[in-house]
């Protein structure tokens, strides 16, 4: 491994409420044999500017994807066993997800899909352009621009203002608010805005938090690694460094401090890149 490139495009003002993060990377030598996805409040789609990028559940066989989306998800998926080297990164919010996907992210919670079978031909030309631009401003346009089309399509109706509202109130909390009080917010039960709420984003609403919460620490573990445990537990609500540390065994597969060793070096800092809602 010779090193790594992550470069960032700062999201066009009306593609803020559609669009979590949008970066190109790159290896410059050999990939890692292993790179976790982590869950965040984003469905990310990955385009390949090369090989096939290789993407596994844990306990599941690899597949290959030259262009994919995968759902909201609540464990970290495997990505390599691959030559991939370089391609673009898109976090697609819910809003996004009905914009640009014409779904619902909770029709596409915990999979991995091909774009191509949900975009179709278009999903295929849009790769061909990328694979043949000359360097990394074009690609970021042409993405761009292709974004700005289709969100002047209309989209498929936005979901019930309930729904809309718990999902803000999570964002704006990074997942520090609970079920109950959420419930009460919007004047339903708990099991109602359950059961409406993991049909809308994939993902029960106490399982949203803690993702939101996980990613507000991941955040903070890439801009300082050197942080104790201890602190940041405490600081995001945590019991304690255990239940930290539990809930990155449940949520990465692996301690915050394995992860920091392990794929740290290749992560670089996103600052500057907008918070999605």
């Amino acid at each position: 491994m010779e090193g790594f490139e992550l470069l960032g495009r700062r999201i066009h003002p009306a593609l803020r409420p559609y669009l979590g993060d949008f970066v190109g990377y790159a290896y410059q030598g050999d990939p890692p044999e292993l790179h976790r996805g982590l869950p965040t409040r984003c469905l990310t789609v990955v385009i390949s500017l090369d090989e096939p990028l290789g993407i596994a559940w844990p306990g599941a066989p690899v597949e290959k994807f030259t262009t994919a989306v995968s759902g909201l998800h609540s464990t970290a998926v495997r990505i390599g066993d691959s030559p991939n080297m370089s391609g673009l990164q898109l976090g697609l919010t819910p809003a996004g997800s009905r914009a640009l996907l014409g779904l619902p992210s909770g029709e596409l919670a915990s999979v991995v899909l091909d774009v191509d079978k949900l975009l179709g031909q278009s999903a295929q030309e849009l790769g061909e352009r990328l694979r043949a631009a000359q360097d990394w401003e074009q690609r970021f346009t042409i993405v761009e621009t292709l974004l700005l089309e289709a969100w002047r399509d209309e989209p498929i109706p936005a979901p019930q203002a309930e729904l809309s509202w718990a999902w803000r109130r999570l964002c704006e909390t990074a997942g520090g608010v609970g079920v109950q009080e959420l419930a009460a917010e919007v004047g339903w039960s708990r099991r109602h805005l359950t059961e409406r709420f993991r049909t809308e984003y994939g993902l029960a609403p106490k399982v949203a938090a803690r993702v939101m919460r996980f990613e507000q620490a991941v955040g903070r573990l890439k801009r300082r690694p050197r942080t104790r445990l201890a602190d940041l537990a405490a600081d995001l609500g945590y019991a304690d460094q255990a239940h930290l540390t539990r809930e990155w065994h449940s949520l990465a597969g692996c301690s915050p401090r394995q992860w920091i060793t392990e794929e740290l070096p290749f992560v670089q800092d996103d600052a500057g890149v907008d918070e999605p809602v």
